[in-house]
């Protein structure tokens, strides 16, 4: 299982379409359909290690959500594939990047939480270097 999510994360490092939205989606709220996650789940406006999150409710549970600082600033997009979709080997043709510009990817596995609730990884498309991650840290 390792190898697959290991495989998967360089796969999309080497491949994402880096596509950046005709919204302005830098700063926080991004408008559209994106609704923040805390008005419709109970969660915290502000998850750390996540930063505040947005989604388009039709795109769940995988989303793409878009995480901001504390000041509003785009720092990644962040996917949230159910475990049993990589154990069927589910493909991931279009894990787009609305925030254009990838600096790194990392992945996580969450046991589940509100919105999610099944296991599934956070898969986090980092649009500032490892070195700024630290905005979402508390």
């Amino acid at each position: 299982m390792r190898r697959t999510v290991a495989g998967f994360g360089a796969l999309m490092l080497a491949a994402l379409p880096l596509a950046a939205s005709a919204q302005n989606i830098e700063k926080a709220p991004p408008g559209g359909n994106y609704k923040k996650v805390s008005q419709l789940v109970k969660l915290p406006d502000f998850l750390p290690g996540l930063g505040t999150l947005y989604v388009n409710p039709s795109t769940l549970p995988a989303g793409p959500f878009l995480a901001y600082d504390h000041a509003g600033k785009l720092v990644s997009t962040i996917y949230m594939i159910p475990v049993k979709d990589f154990d069927s080997q589910k493909g991931f043709p279009s894990l787009l990047a609305p925030g254009g510009k990838v600096d790194h990817i990392s992945i996580a596995y969450n046991a589940g939480h509100p919105g999610v609730p099944e296991p599934h990884y956070h898969i986090i498309l980092w649009h500032v270097p490892k070195s700024q991650e630290q905005l979402v840290a508390k």
